[in-house]
């Protein structure tokens, strides 16, 4: 009983971040704070679910598959989270016109490597626009 209870929770849990990460790709104003708001949320939600299989099934096998897949979301959802953003950047998607700082801004050479200068400094002391 509660391990019904538990798996119930952790599924409803899960269920909702999703549901959450999808309100954020239709709500956020840029590609970057729909990336984000997806990146976060869906991983959050993914793991919760795989607790509640594991649980469910109460099972080694299914919950060695459940932790694999857990194991592989943590590594590679922050990758292709930065490979989204930088090619949306390089590709001169346009930032939300609500952004204050682009700190990226002159730092990318004609070949798109990263240099991980900042720009000269403007006389006033700020870098940024």
């Amino acid at each position: 009983m509660i391990q019904d209870a538990a798996t119930l929770a952790l599924l409803v849990f899960g269920a909702l971040f999703m549901l959450l990460a999808s309100i954020g790709i239709y709500r956020m104003p840029d590609v970057f704070l729909r990336m984000s708001a997806s990146s976060k949320a869906t991983t959050l939600g993914l793991i919760l679910i795989m607790l509640a299989v594991a649980i469910h099934f109460n099972s080694v096998g299914v919950t060695a598959r459940a932790i694999g897949i857990v194991l592989f979301i943590i590594l590679t959802g922050p990758v292709s989270a930065h490979m989204i953003g930088r090619a949306a950047y390089i590709t001169g998607t346009p930032l939300w016109e609500g952004t204050c700082i682009d700190e990226l801004a002159g730092r990318y050479d004609a070949e798109h490597r990263c240099s991980g200068r900042a720009p000269a400094e403007a006389p006033d002391g700020n870098s940024g626009p």
